[in-house]
């Protein structure tokens, strides 16, 4: 069997990175080559510095080529920001000839797809979720199954057109061209998410940089995603606001000293460092730094609450969260979400690899893996290219609506 060599481009607030992968057999990843490039013109998921963003790309490219000793000239990318949106939508359809075949699924995917789309957003993902056939339900696979009217639930996400090209710019500036779009959480959910959590019901909570990337799963689908603009950095913002440091070294004092829960640190616990103005390193209680964390958490998971209470499965979620993302590595985070959530949360990162994995091994690279794991479904999935009918299917079905007229 040919083995496949995949390119993906995280591009995240805080980070950059590239990976090459070769797939061997069905599923299996070996990493051949890693880019991790501190990001630079990106704030919240989104753009604001084409030069900046541009040239932090190109370099984690070029640490993936000088690492796997290849040439990339396209990829998969990751999405994320404020301006992603989502909505679900049906439609339905009369099968002609009485048999489903691809061109009907084409045509209902099609009619799902015509959603009021303002000019300046366009659609990233219509994730198909169930078929039903003259109103039976749960119909996965609806493809030669008989019938005379199709329906199919889709989920459908959107995103700002300026958003998306600007980003596609800096990439092309490396003369790359973007193969996919891939929505931050969904890439997640293909790197961390268990088959068994997609069935019963489960969030995927992805704490980056600048924000925090849900989906929610259900009986294996996607059925709400939403990108809240709160993350990693804004906790990182106010460590350096009330203790007067840089914003790197206030990263530093976070990932070093850093705490979800402030009650279990000690009031005798301090650290040592230099602020601004001073030439000697100043004493800070570990406690008052784990308070200001705790309160940025607090939100960020008032905020998910929130949003999965506004999608309306709360009660349908006994999977409980999954929590990943760079922020995911604060102790103490999955205990205190699980106080503010009222379910199991688990800490996840990715798993199953080979090669190059060292670098790999923590929940903030579980978006560029996943991204792999994405493209490699998509190629192997048996669902129909949306718009794209086929001529035959379309031959076949006339003669058999001909058929069905005439004697």
């Amino acid at each position: 069997m040919e083995k496949k060599i995949l390119v993906a481009i995280d591009v995240g607030t805080t980070k950059i990175c590239t990976l090459v992968a070769q797939i061997e057999g069905q599923t299996s990843v070996r990493i051949l080559g890693v880019g991790i490039e501190p990001s630079q013109g990106i704030k919240k998921g989104t753009v604001v510095d084409i030069p900046l963003a541009a040239a932090s790309i190109a370099e984690s490219i070029r640490k993936a080529e000088r690492t796997s000793g290849l040439e990339i000239s396209n990829a998969v990318v990751s999405v994320a920001g404020s301006h992603i949106a989502s909505t679900n939508n049906k439609a339905t359809i009369g099968v002609v000839g009485g048999v489903i075949d691809q061109y009907d699924v084409n045509r209902v995917i099609d009619a799902v797809k015509a959603i009021p789309t303002p000019h300046n957003r366009f659609i990233v993902h219509c994730i198909q979720r169930k078929y039903s056939i003259d109103g039976v339900e749960g119909i996965r696979a609806p493809i030669g199954m008989y019938g005379s009217r199709l329906d199919l639930e889709a989920h459908i996400i959107t995103a700002a057109t300026s958003s998306i090209e600007n980003l596609r710019q800096c990439i092309m500036t490396a003369e790359i061209d973007v193969n996919r779009w891939v929505l931050k959480p969904l890439a997640d959910g293909e790197a961390v998410l268990t088959d068994i959590e997609k069935q019963m019901g489960v969030v995927l909570c992805d704490i980056g940089g600048g924000t925090t990337d849900l989906a929610l799963y259900i009986d294996t689908d996607v059925w709400h995603t939403n990108v809240i603009p709160v993350g990693g950095s804004h906790i990182t913002s106010d460590i350096a606001q009330a203790f007067h440091l840089p914003i790197t070294q206030a990263e530093e004092v976070k990932k070093i000293h850093g705490h979800a829960l402030a009650e279990y640190i000690g009031e005798e616990d301090y650290f040592y460092c230099k602020t601004f103005g001073r030439s000697e390193a100043m004493k800070f209680s570990r406690k008052e730094l784990a308070q200001i964390i705790q309160m940025r958490c607090e939100e960020i998971f008032q905020l998910v609450l929130q949003e999965i209470k506004r999608s309306g499965y709360d009660n349908l979620l006994p999977a409980g969260l999954v929590l990943t993302g760079g922020t995911a590595l604060l102790p103490g985070i999955d205990e205190l979400a699980s106080k503010i959530l009222g379910m199991p949360v688990r800490i996840a990162k990715p798993e199953n690899l080979s090669g190059m994995i060292d670098q790999l091994d923590s929940p903030a690279f579980s978006t560029a893996v996943g991204l792999i794991y994405w493209t490699l479904m998509m190629q192997e999935s048996t669902e129909p290219t949306p718009g794209k009918p086929d001529a035959n299917a379309f031959a076949d079905k006339l003669k058999n609506f001909l058929k069905y007229l005439l004697p």
